[in-house]
């Protein structure tokens, strides 16, 4: 009976996400800063009532990489799958991955409010404003993910259209996160935006990292 009990709450949970997952990003799309306050006050809620009318920040991220990596297969693109190393045409590896990169946006966008904020760096006191930078970063992987889709595309004539994308992604992603950070800390709008520059390469330079540590034991393993 437990079993059953588990498995009737496992297909509930599943099937709901049908609902609340599309109703969550329209949410971030519309209104991101009220996601983000929002975000922040479910955390002081009992565990049961966290969330009860969206989708968890984490998990929507993790479904929007799902998704996002679902539409990437739908793609012609210049690779070619039989000459790429088998570690990267795993599905839960190339997830894995993309859980990784996106992820790091958020987080260093909350270690920059932490450490204007003078708060000490632990895991309590970074959860509720990574929970809250998810909403946004869910929105900005699907179009990043898109605008690379595009600009992998056999042939030229998808490039341009790829920028686009790529470039809309990071102005609108830009344009909430200044304005985050200016309301919550009431800083100047040039100090916000300067807080968001120095976060956001800061999140380039450990990607960057990340993909060139992989690189390298990919080519080590092969050798």
């Amino acid at each position: 009976m437990k079993l059953l009990k588990s498995l009737e709450e496992l297909l509930y949970e599943l099937v709901s996400w049908l609902i609340f997952y599309p109703i969550t990003m329209w949410r971030s799309i519309s209104r991101p800063l009220e996601m983000m306050r929002y975000a922040d006050m479910e955390l002081s809620d009992r565990l049961e009532d966290q969330y009860d009318d969206t989708l968890s920040p984490p998990l929507f991220l993790l479904i929007t990489l799902l998704i996002a990596q679902g539409i990437s297969t739908m793609f012609p693109s210049i690779y070619d799958p039989s000459k790429t190393p088998v570690a990267l045409t795993s599905t839960p590896n190339l997830l894995i991955g993309r859980g990784v990169v996106f992820s790091v946006f958020p987080l260093m966008m909350a270690v920059s409010l932490l450490r204007h904020r003078a708060i000490k760096l632990t895991r309590n006191s970074l959860r509720p404003p990574f929970f809250s930078q998810c909403y946004v970063a869910a929105p900005f992987a699907l179009m990043v993910g898109l605008a690379f889709d595009l600009m992998l595309i056999p042939g030229r004539g998808e490039v341009l259209a790829g920028l686009a994308v790529l470039l809309f992604a990071i102005v609108w992603y830009a344009a909430i996160e200044v304005r985050w950070f200016r309301i919550d800390l009431q800083v100047t709008a040039a100090r916000a935006m300067l807080l968001f520059a120095k976060a956001f390469l800061a999140a380039l330079l450990v990607v960057l990292l990340v993909a060139i540590a992989v690189g390298w034991e990919l080519a080590h393993w092969s050798v």
